[in-house]
């Protein structure tokens, strides 16, 4: 990016207090630790920490210019200071209009689960035809989209930007910043549930990433959603679906894992197209399937979709499969929810041998944390779980939920991750799958390094 500190504070409706108006601002950064010449620092007002104390030393690695809630500090030299009433929010205003210099088409993802994966997958896709400027990491938040927008640049032939939401009101913002004239969504589970209060409501919530649609905007849906099916023919903008329902437009058929992968054929327009991604889980080829959809819609060949989908590798503590003392371990320990919680024990189910399961807390389910944890120990128990174990007060229900179908599983309920790494340590031996899943705030990467460490 190239923008000059006037532009930056029209563009963010804020008003230069001292400073040289035409510096060049090449960067943006929330974190005073990347700020470097030619950054214009945006300090967030958070809980713990007002980042506006930094302000001297991002002035210092030579940032070119800062918001600033504060009227008081007066930096060295021709460093710009741009006063706004609100930091964060002339963040979103500034990537908004920058956003705008884009005229190429960006893609939304959004979903309860799958939204990071699938937004790997659609950038692979994408990749055939495009130079594609992708969201990096989980930037979804009312922070991450902005930051996101200013990676846009001359090179970016098209933008997939994962769009998360937590709170009402979160999507209709992302959406006014990114404009996405393309959007998947990946399902409507009961993440946030707690603050969004029913399944509706977070439906609701998300269609706000179509507020910009145009005439030839399309929504890429998840078929088979039983909330998301339930909009078919009800939304007055172009939508596709996906799945494996036979009214899905784009349809997996003959799906089959095998040796570490999901093989289906796709069919979509009387023709049939044969996919192999290299992950497993009927989740996988839905989030394949949306990748796919996109591709088509934007005009890329789908067999060379299809053959970059080939080369996909998991993300960091997505159900990546490590390999070790004779163990087998699914790190699947990046977060947790229901629905995602379903489909990483049908993965961990399809391997031969005996199959551990170590599920922590799923976080921010409200009125309905008991109720899902149950639900999720007696899928365990109904797919196949050999072993049992779980960590936290809320995962306790799981093995309640458990002993409701198979009153034998062996079921061990640990209050720590120590606990629980001690008792794994016992309990496992060669020829073992373990799957290891909990919400971030469970930390349960501990775990799979635990393991790791002493296979």
């Amino acid at each position: 990016m190239k923008i000059t500190v006037r532009e930056a504070a029209e563009m963010s409706s804020g008003r230069l207090l001292c400073g040289n108006a035409d510096s060049w601002i090449t960067s943006i950064v929330t974190d005073s630790r990347e700020a470097c010449p030619g950054s214009l620092f945006v300090p967030i007002r958070g809980e713990k920490t007002d980042a506006h104390i930094y302000i001297p030393a991002v002035f210092a690695a030579g940032a070119a210019a800062s918001f600033t809630q504060e009227e008081t500090a007066v930096p060295p030299d021709s460093s710009a200071l741009i006063a706004v009433p609100d930091t964060t929010a002339a963040l979103q205003r500034l990537a908004a209009a920058y956003r705008r210099r884009y005229t190429g088409p960006v893609v939304g993802i959004t979903g309860s689960v799958g939204k990071t994966t699938t937004k790997e997958m659609v950038a692979l896709a994408l990749s055939a035809r495009y130079h594609v400027m992708k969201t990096q990491g989980n930037q979804n938040s009312q922070v991450g989209v902005p930051l996101t927008m200013f990676q846009l640049n001359a090179d970016t032939e098209t933008a997939v930007v994962e769009m998360g939401m937590s709170q009402f009101g979160e999507m209709a913002r992302l959406a006014r910043i990114a404009a996405p004239q393309f959007a998947v969504m990946t399902n409507i589970g009961i993440s946030h549930i707690e603050n969004l209060h029913t399944q509706e409501n977070i439906m609701r919530e998300k269609l706000h990433i179509t507020d910009g649609f145009t005439p030839q905007s399309v929504l890429v849906l998840n078929g088979d959603d039983k909330m998301l099916a339930t909009l078919r023919g009800k939304l007055p903008f172009h939508t596709e679906f996906v799945g494996t329902s036979p009214w899905c437009s784009y349809r997996a058929v003959q799906v089959e894992s095998q040796n570490g992968c999901m093989h289906f054929s796709m069919q979509h327009d009387g023709k049939s197209l044969p996919v192999t991604i290299p992950v497993l889980g009927m989740h996988q080829v839905t989030n394949a399937l949306a990748a796919l959809a996109i591709a088509d819609i934007l005009h890329v060949s789908l067999p060379d979709a299809a053959a970059e989908l080939a080369k996909y590798q998991p993300l960091a503590m997505r159900q990546q499969i490590h390999e070790a003392g004779g163990m087998t371990v699914i790190d699947d320990s990046y977060n947790a929810s229901p629905d995602a919680m379903r489909g990483a024990l049908d993965v961990l189910c399809s391997f031969p041998h005996r199959r551990v399961a170590v599920l922590a807390d799923m976080l921010e389910l409200g009125d309905a944390s008991c109720r899902a944890h149950q639900d999720c120990g007696r899928h365990a128990a109904q797919a196949g779980v050999d072993v049992l174990v779980t960590i936290g007060k809320e995962a306790a229900a799981i093995a309640e939920g458990a002993h409701e179908v198979n009153s034998s599983l062996p079921c061990t309920v640990c209050s720590s991750n120590q606990e629980a790494g001690a008792y794994l340590r016992k309990l496992l031996k060669p020829g073992d799958t373990i799957l290891v899943k909990g919400s971030r705030g469970m930390h349960v990467d501990e775990i799979v390094s635990g393991i790791l460490a002493f296979a």
